[in-house]
């Protein structure tokens, strides 16, 4: 339970071990708890299916988009790689960051791409640099098909958003690490799972259920990569763990 005194610039934190921790309110440390509840408080509503991206939807807490945007403008890949379409809202914003940059394409691959989502996607002023892929992302045709597409010196980062189980995850995971240039990384998006167990829009196996447990138990057997914090290169505060639906989530290859 998380209690916050304005008054007394207080927050308290009654933890689920029995013990409670006072924090300053003016501090890292409250941040991140009131954080923490924020976050949880955001998944319950809803708050990320607000937002658009150049007039696609994308369910996406804004902060993951700004840092991942940081990522891709350090690392130029030539490719980035995301499982899961739904919108096409990710597309379009990766696409829109080639696009400034001069170079680059996003492939989308999703097992049921919506008719009226690859309409609008295609038409997108975005679209030249899209391609759509429809199969389930670890099947063998879908992966060759993706391979195909991907020239032989390009520069490629993965982003996995689609099936969050471990199963699905660990499966996408061992199947697109080929693809990955070192040096870049493959992302597994929202471990915020683990957290959420026993929150409304949750089920009860999320505490093991989740993506955080498909990186493990990856990382355990392929030491071609690492967990890893992408080093963002401006922070004049003093706040230094990212808000975030994708916590543990960067995996970066050797």
């Amino acid at each position: 339970m998380l209690t916050i005194d304005e008054a007394h610039g207080r927050v308290t934190v009654d933890r689920a071990d029995g013990t409670t921790e006072e924090l300053a309110l003016d501090t890292p440390e409250a941040f991140e708890a009131v954080s923490a509840a924020w976050l949880r408080c955001g998944w319950n509503v809803k708050y990320v299916y607000g937002f658009t991206w150049m007039g696609r939807p994308v369910i996406q807490l804004p902060e993951d988009m700004i840092r991942i945007q940081e990522v891709i403008w350090r690392l130029r890949p030539d490719v980035i790689v995301e499982t899961g379409v739904a919108h096409g809202g990710s597309l379009v914003f990766y696409a829109s960051l080639f696009e400034a940059m001069g170079n680059g394409r996003a492939i989308g691959v999703d097992v049921d791409i919506r008719r009226q989502s690859r309409m609008a996607i295609e038409a997108h002023p975005m679209g030249a640099r899209i391609t759509l892929v429809q199969g389930s992302s670890t099947a063998p045709g879908t992966l060759a098909a993706i391979r195909n597409s991907i020239g032989r010196d390009e520069r490629v980062m993965v982003v996995l958003d689609s099936n969050h189980c471990r199963t699905h995850v660990e499966a996408e995971l061992d199947l697109y690490a080929s693809l990955v240039s070192p040096g870049s990384y493959m992302v597994a998006c929202d471990g915020i799972m683990a957290e959420l167990a026993g929150a409304p829009r949750s089920a009860p196996d999320w505490a093991w259920n989740n993506p955080v447990a498909a990186v493990e138990a990856f990382l355990a057997r392929n030491p071609a990569f690492v967990l890893e914090e992408p080093g963002f290169p401006f922070n004049e505060g003093a706040v230094r763990n990212r808000v975030t639906y994708w916590p543990k989530s960067f995996l970066r290859r050797r």
